[in-house]
């Protein structure tokens, strides 16, 4: 079970982060809105949150899940893929010391941002990516190994319309994931039981487990009947702001 999170709301200069879509430019106050209703679900689902600052130094610092990969037994700092992000870490280092006892990190040439690695139980899928590179890949493979941990790498370079891995998996628990067509057929998910994400769904892939519920965008019926009809409880939560800017609902939090 998941008992903490750390979140941290957008700041001011939230529209000035990075982004490959073309959705328009977010709107603040919705933003604020959005990010303490989804801060509302996670309390709601059973987690004590620990809420950080607004950071206008990084205007992309609201998504908190790039900086580490935090697990049972470990918490990994992460090297953002994007250099204007590295110093977002400092921040959330000194937060998760109050939570384990030791904190290892990645290193140079290493790259790889939290939004690449999707947690299976005691398996990792680790995400190549623009944003993660193969020595950051290999480095966090060989630190969850030193807990005990398994992983494979799943490269997505070449997979158009996902920024991250679980733009296009999540997984649910029970050995089933959530997949977009795109990584239905990939090896590396094979002796999974795949929850299929119709086209056009594509960014409701990015849901979010979280003990006895399941987060899910907003505005994505197909996807959420069919994970009702799975047995599961849903809360679904607006994200149009955070999809402006490449965000999904797992980019919002650290859950431990």
């Amino acid at each position: 079970m998941l008992s903490g999170a750390v979140v941290r709301p957008p700041s001011v200069n939230f529209a000035n982060g990075l982004t490959s879509v073309e959705l328009g430019m977010p709107v603040y106050g919705r933003a604020l809105e959005q990010h303490e209703a989804y801060c509302a679900a996670l309390t709601q689902c059973g987690l004590k949150l620990t809420r950080l600052e607004a950071e206008e130094r990084y205007p992309d610092s609201t998504f908190v899940e790039d900086t580490a990969v935090v697990t049972e037994r470990c918490a990994i700092l992460t090297r953002p893929g994007t250099p204007s992000r590295v110093g977002e870490v400092a921040g959330v280092k000194a937060v998760l010391a109050e939570f384990y006892s030791e904190l290892a990190s990645l290193c140079e040439p290493g790259r790889l941002d939290g939004g690449d690695i999707c947690e299976a139980e005691n398996h990792f899928f680790i995400g190549i990516s623009g944003r993660t590179n193969a020595a950051g890949a290999q480095q966090l493979a060989e630190l969850l190994a030193s807990f005990n941990y398994t992983s494979s790498f799943v490269d997505i370079r070449e997979v158009d319309g996902i920024l991250h891995l679980k733009s296009g998996v999540a997984y649910l628990g029970d050995k089933r994931m959530v997949v977009i067509e795109a990584l239905r057929n990939r090896e590396e998910f094979r002796g999974y039981e795949l929850v299929r994400v119709q086209a056009g769904e594509e960014y409701a892939a990015n849901c979010v487990m979280v003990n006895d519920h399941v987060l899910v965008a907003a505005g994505y019926p197909a996807l959420e009947k069919t994970l009702r009809e799975l047995g599961y409880q849903t809360i679904a939560l607006e994200m149009t702001e955070f999809q402006k800017m490449d965000g999904g609902l797992s980019c919002l939090s650290l859950r431990f």
